[in-house]
């Protein structure tokens, strides 16, 4: 049923089926003058029963491979080695020649210093004084910084000695220490085998507090006090958690909150979510982002999808559980409206991809493209959507069964779209008689768009704020709407209500009774800056700029730069000045995205 090495991965040179990676022995110094990693790799190897293999294929990218020794570091003998023909996507593929008692293999490298998964900020990009660098594997950038077979349908452990400056702090997606050591080299250790993508590595000016006896919070120290409080429930969402899908298999959780230029909400890594700070609102409003990090510990980082066309695996079994987790601890009316929210995003999605195109079906032939060109809300939202359809139609207990069985059987195993489909039949579907026809699971995953069986989607809070929306536009004064005890997503919902045309003498109203432009919320920043833009209220202005240079996350960076070359008088050419200015502070990630749209700016 599931796979241990993955079927065919369109993205990956490597070939599991014959010589597979099982554990890695990671050595590597930390150059911030240089904006390298130097040292070595030693992967410990699976050989197939069936295959007489002669090479281990690896994927790299833009790699320096020094030598490649058969065996350990300290007793291995030179062998043969060559790297294929560059990709732009794939890289390269990096083929060794094994003798047929190989079982270990170790390459000595170095990164190059444009490694496209290394973010290297300089302090001024910070919240103090010293340089950060953080990683960013997913979808395919672990091989930027590590030769390694880099498909998710491939699993290893891992260990590591990482050196770093005697002032900063090194963490990975594993063990970790709360204190920094004067010398400057770390140990880690990784028991639970993982995929290539959910490596990773950050270095800075970090200190840690705990939450509870398994759960805390790294950041560097001018930032840590405000996550400390905005985390404050994180314990309890763990617990949340397990009473839903069973035990947590990682034993910590902790949340590391990176710098500004993180191109991401979150990312996944076991037992060290890397978090954006764009979520510390201060009023813990956001905080479902975390919940939607900490599910994936079950969906995506136990049970894992075993190519990238199968990512609607990982993230839309993700956004269920994530809302189920912010249900268990704020209510019913609370996890509607982040359906409601997620649902529009869906709807705007479907629109700007077309909802013909088979970029909307769920599983994906991404084959021949970059990966990330499938991340979108269609994988996490339509994902969700088919599950909220199978929960309607067999009932939560029965679904929550399946699901929590569906983690345990497949426990640190890759799951492929069809079996997948065989497994929901076989466990679910065909012990309720004509539940398949009434799902119609083949329209969902193989289709375009929504399926006319979805349920509807419904929130009685932002009912209201709809209400108050309208009584403003009817004349009601701004300062005399109901919007006392909002939360940021009532704040949102309220912002993408008001009418495209609204003028800035409308726009002034709104700010001067609820101060959005001088807003620390990022969520209503990014809502209420696109209207801004659109009818060119200048005291705006400094706002987007500091927003724009300072905030790396790809979510909310999109929106606004396509604003912005939409806008009248100009606006292509302003967009394209601010990216020149702020293209220096953001991760490859966003920058391919943002290069496409705007083109990258040139030298000089």
């Amino acid at each position: 049923m599931p796979h241990s090495s993955g079927p065919t991965d369109p993205h990956s040179h490597a070939r599991p089926a014959a010589v597979s990676v099982r554990h890695l022995a990671l050595h590597l110094t930390v150059d911030f003058a240089t904006q390298t990693l130097t040292g070595r790799a030693t992967w410990q190897l699976s050989r197939s029963a069936n295959a007489e293999a002669t090479e281990l294929v690896l994927d790299s990218r833009d790699l320096l491979i020094e030598d490649v020794l058969l065996g350990e570091a300290e007793t291995g003998t030179p062998t043969k080695f060559e790297l294929g023909p560059a990709d732009p996507v794939l890289g390269q593929a990096l083929r060794i020649q094994l003798r047929p008692d190989t079982t270990a293999v170790t390459v000595r490298y170095r990164t190059a210093p444009g490694a496209a998964a290394l973010q290297w900020l300089q302090p001024e990009q910070t919240a103090g004084p010293h340089p950060f660098l953080f990683t960013q594997s997913q979808a395919i950038l672990a091989r930027t910084w590590l030769p390694c077979q880099d498909s998710p349908g491939v699993r290893f452990t891992y260990e590591a000695q990482i050196v770093v400056p005697t002032e900063l702090l090194a963490l990975m997606s594993a063990s970790n220490p709360q204190q920094r050591r004067p010398d400057g080299t770390y140990h880690f250790r990784m028991d639970q085998p993982i995929p290539a993508y959910l490596m990773a590595l950050a270095v800075g000016n970090l200190q840690f507090t705990p939450l509870s006896e398994r759960t805390g919070v790294y950041a560097e120290p001018a930032t840590l006090p405000g996550a400390v409080d905005e985390f404050g429930d994180l314990e309890q969402m763990v617990a949340a958690a397990e009473e839903l899908y069973g035990p947590y298999s990682w034993e910590r959780y902790d949340l590391l909150v990176l710098p500004p230029s993180f191109p991401f909400g979150g990312m996944e890594n076991p037992r060290l979510t890397f978090v954006t700070p764009t979520i510390l609102a201060g009023d813990r409003s956001l905080t479902s982002l975390v919940a939607h990090e900490l599910a994936h510990s079950w969906s995506g980082n136990l049970v894992t999808n075993a190519t990238w066309n199968d990512f609607w695996l990982n993230e839309g079994f993700t956004v269920y559980f994530e809302r189920r987790i912010m249900e268990r601890l704020y209510g019913r009316p609370y996890a509607d409206m982040l359906q409601a929210l997620g649902h529009a995003e869906l709807l705007h999605t479907l629109a700007d991809i077309g909802p013909g195109s088979p970029d909307t079906h769920l599983y994906l032939n991404l084959a021949g493209r970059d990966p990330d060109e499938g991340l979108t809300d269609i994988a996490y939202e339509k994902g969700d959507y088919f599950l909220l359809t199978l929960e309607q139609l067999v009932g939560r207990p029965a679904l929550d069964s399946f699901i929590k069985d569906y983690f345990s059987r497949h426990a640190f195993q890759s799951m492929d779209t069809a079996s997948f489909l065989v497994y929901l039949r076989h466990e679910l579907l065909d012990k309720h008689p004509g539940l398949e026809a009434k799902l119609r699971p083949e329209a969902w995953i193989y289709g375009p768009g929504i399926p006319d069986n979805a349920p509807a989607v419904s929130s009685a809070r932002f009912a209201d704020v709809d209400a108050a929306g309208r009584s403003w536009q009817a004349g009601t004064p701004a300062s005399r709407l109901p919007t006392a005890d909002w939360s940021s997503h009532e704040w949102v919902r309220f912002l993408h209500s008001l009418p495209a045309e609204a003028s800035v003498a409308q726009l002034s109203e709104l700010d001067a009774a609820f101060g959005f432009t001088d807003s620390g919320n990022s969520e209503i920043l990014a809502a209420w800056l696109p209207r801004t833009i659109a009818a060119g209220y200048a005291p705006a202005e400094a706002a987007l700029h500091r927003f724009l240079t300072r905030v790396g996350r790809r979510k909310f960076l999109t929106p606004l730069y396509k604003a912005l070359l939409a806008a009248p008088g100009g606006g292509p050419a302003r967009a394209r000045r601010l990216y020149a200015e702020a293209r220096p502070n953001y991760h490859a990630v966003a920058t391919s995205t943002l290069d496409a749209l705007l083109g990258s700016p040139t030298s000089g």
